[in-house]
């Protein structure tokens, strides 16, 4: 064993036990954060071993909502290429879990190991996969050490590895250069995300290029029955400029307000919708409307019924619902990008053939960007004011904003056939 891996374990254990009686004691008093507690042990539910007769075994790791995405047409293709496999799906969080449920249903669902050594061994004795996957940027050392030592085949499927990420890899670049060595195939995104892969030690004969899954399930959500009842929800008459927020981080709602009023202006039936990143937030952003004098709503109370919307401002405090919002967008706006964190996925909003507005700061969805720019789809905003003379701009001209839509759907349907390749890479390693 590498003296590094060795001190990860040793360290990762020594935590785990110091910490373990006082969390366990936590969540019997006060009844949170115990769910799924035994099998984030390692222990395997009998509902899935008794679901686990056929050979060959694959079990795909997806961490939370955005891998489950990512895991769905790879599941697809499976069943396609492999129809008589058996799959096994885990999450790290209660949201993906969830989601897991309500999209994969007919494969078995659970929650993922702790990453020590004892809690994968178990999990992996229990499923006993031919394939171990993992989607994106989930890279787990105990879990990758024990299912090479264990004869697991594994691979890194649909991997990305954003600007803000690899300077962390980097700093402990020995340690991962032994911790890449258990993958057998590392299937990315992109030519930027293969030569990051590689500068953090992969061996270059291992990766391949295979585009993004996750914009191919997009394709196949973006329903015009969604839009149809997002439209009834927000109560939108046609005439009715919409204005999207999507995915905001803290700071940037003031800027929206900014370009908001700006809009107001020349058009004032215009409606903003503000979607957070993080609902957790929604009371922050209640405090800013009223400190700037807007009057708003939430969309659980629309949603709910006990409310129609009367307000030009709505925030949505919901869970996974902005790809349907994306559809009623007039100016779509993709968060985290205004503020140097990397942005969020413009392709949501683009698959419902919808110009997308983006800050500088778009560094984890490059692919991306780069994708819709090439089409002459995406539109960067550099600040407030920016952002403000280009939405009016492009609100003035609806025949070059409908003209940018259509050439953003196309882009995004660019990416079809990245799941059946991401398949194939796993079917390989059978």
């Amino acid at each position: 064993m590498k003296p590094l891996y060795l001190a990860y374990t040793t360290m990762a254990s020594g935590l785990f036990f110091t910490g373990f009686p006082a969390f366990f004691f936590y969540t019997r008093l006060s009844g949170r954060y115990g769910k799924g507690l035994k099998e984030r042990l390692g222990f395997i539910p009998h509902r899935i071993s008794r679901r686990l007769s056929d050979r060959p075994r694959i079990w795909l790791h997806a961490a939370s909502l955005g891998e489950v995405n990512v895991a769905s047409p790879i599941i697809k293709s499976l069943k396609q290429l492999v129809p008589d496999c058996s799959l096994v799906l885990s999450t790290t969080t209660e949201h993906g879990q969830d989601l897991a449920n309500e999209m994969i249903g007919d494969v078995a669902v659970f929650y993922a190991p702790i990453d020590l050594t004892f809690s994968v061994r178990k999990a992996l004795s229990g499923v006993r996969p031919d394939v171990m996957v993992f989607l994106e940027t989930e890279i787990w050392p105990s879990w990758l050490f024990e299912a090479h030592r264990s004869g697991i085949r594994t691979a890194l499927i649909n991997g990305r590895v954003s600007n803000r990420s690899i300077r962390r890899y980097l700093r402990f670049r020995p340690f991962f250069v032994d911790v890449l060595k258990n993958f057998d195939v590392f299937s990315m995104i992109g030519t930027v995300d293969a030569r990051r892969i590689s500068e953090m030690g992969a061996d270059l004969k291992k990766i391949e290029i295979n585009g993004n899954a996750k914009y191919e399930l997009l394709a196949d959500q973006a329903d015009p029955a969604l839009e149809a009842d997002m439209r009834r929800v927000l109560n939108l008459e046609p005439s009715h400029p919409v204005f999207v927020a999507g995915s905001t981080r803290d700071g940037e709602e003031t800027m929206i307000l900014d370009v908001y009023e700006k809009i107001l202006k020349q058009f004032p039936d215009a409606i903003l919708v503000i979607a957070p990143r993080h609902v957790v937030r929604t009371p922050a952003i209640e405090s800013l409307l009223r400190t700037r004098g807007f009057r708003y709503q939430l969309l659980s109370e629309l949603k709910g019924g006990t409310a129609t919307r009367a307000e030009r401002v709505v925030i949505m405090n919901t869970f996974g619902e902005l790809f349907k919002l994306y559809s009623v967008g007039t100016i779509n706006f993709c968060g985290a990008s205004l503020v140097p964190l990397g942005g969020q996925n413009p392709m949501e909003a683009a698959v419902w053939g919808k110009a997308v507005f983006y800050g500088p700061s778009m560094e984890d969805f490059l692919d991306a960007k780069v994708l819709l720019e090439r089409e002459d789809a995406g539109i960067q905003v550099e600040d407030t004011e920016s952002f403000g003379e280009k939405a009016l701009w492009f609100l003035n001209h609806p025949d070059e904003l409908r003209e940018r839509g259509n050439r953003a759907g196309k882009a995004a349907l660019m990416n079809l056939g990245a799941a059946e390749k991401h398949a194939g890479v796993i079917t390989r390693l059978l």
